[in-house]
């Protein structure tokens, strides 16, 4: 890897945010199949900003320009004034609508970005906007920020509190979605987080971006897919290899990803974003492109 890896939670945490964690396309079609009849991706492969968030902040369009050429064709950010802190100041001198054209001009759409709760939760109408005007149809909340002694009540009342501003966020014309880290699948109170999140959102106000790195402790989105079809907005793609106890590229891991893709219709997902180090992107673009 070119850089070391810090995951979100450790951000958020550190921010005192204290945290639980190719087919080229000019626009994302909300009713486009991600599959086709062999099972086959068909979506455009996207990637998350975060694991090359240093290189996007040294070099914007030249590092866009490096994840095309390995056959990525969409991008998910992480809002530029809530990850300032994280590696993502030096975007926040781009308006919206020059995020937007950098990332058009180097082939890219930016269909969806990651927003932490309390920009969410106190600069709402602001990050709408910038939503819209760098033309994303997601607002993904990356996590709620909650301490690791929480109980099942705090998740509720955060969950009760991202229905509200789901709300507002459908009003606007925009679909809110909800991403898991592994704290999400841990037992608590005696039930599972991510279930009880389930039973608690609004389907129709927060659709859920499941991260697939979860199969390292044990939990496979084609399950969660199949159990609640039309839930889900995106997806996160990652693999683990069960040999080295460490992220592996697609196809060198313990995901099946014929079974994965074929599953993400049911699922709902619109979107498809490989999150992992950037020693991996190229090989599991490789793969996943000609699978």
């Amino acid at each position: 890897m070119i850089m070391k890896k810090i995951d979100r939670r450790e951000f958020l945490g550190r921010t005192g945010i204290i945290a639980t964690g190719a087919l080229f396309a000019t626009k994302v079609i909300n009713n486009l199949s991600p599959v086709d009849a062999q099972g086959m991706l068909k979506l455009p492969l996207g990637f998350q900003a975060w694991t090359i968030r240093e290189m996007l902040a040294k070099d914007f369009p030249g590092t866009l320009k490096i994840m095309y050429d390995m056959g990525y064709r969409c991008i998910e950010m992480c809002s530029p004034p809530g990850y300032a802190t994280a590696g993502f100041g030096p975007l926040t001198k781009y308006s919206a609508q020059e995020i937007k054209k950098i990332i058009n001009d180097a082939g890219l759409t930016c269909p969806s970005s990651h927003y932490v709760m309390n920009e969410l939760r106190n600069n709402l109408d602001e990050r709408i906007k910038f939503a819209i005007d760098s033309g994303q149809t997601q607002m993904i909340l990356s996590s709620f920020g909650l301490p690791r002694d929480a109980k099942l009540s705090d998740w509720q009342k955060s969950a009760e509190e991202l229905n509200k501003i789901g709300e507002k966020v459908k009003n606007a014309g925009l679909q809110l979605g909800f991403h898991n880290h592994h704290t999400e699948f841990a037992m608590l109170e005696g039930k599972l987080i991510y279930e009880e999140l389930m039973n608690w959102f609004d389907p129709s106000l927060i659709k859920m971006q499941f991260q697939v790195a979860v199969i390292s402790i044990g939990y496979k989105a084609v399950d969660y897919f199949r159990k609640y079809p039309g839930r889900f907005i995106s997806a996160h793609f990652a693999d683990w290899s069960s040999e080295t106890k460490r992220e592996a590229p697609a196809g060198k891991g313990v995901v099946d990803w014929k079974e994965l893709i074929s599953s993400l219709d049911t699922g709902g997902v619109k979107n498809v974003f490989v999150e992992m180090g950037f020693d991996t992107f190229k090989e599991t673009a490789d793969y996943l492109l000609n699978l």
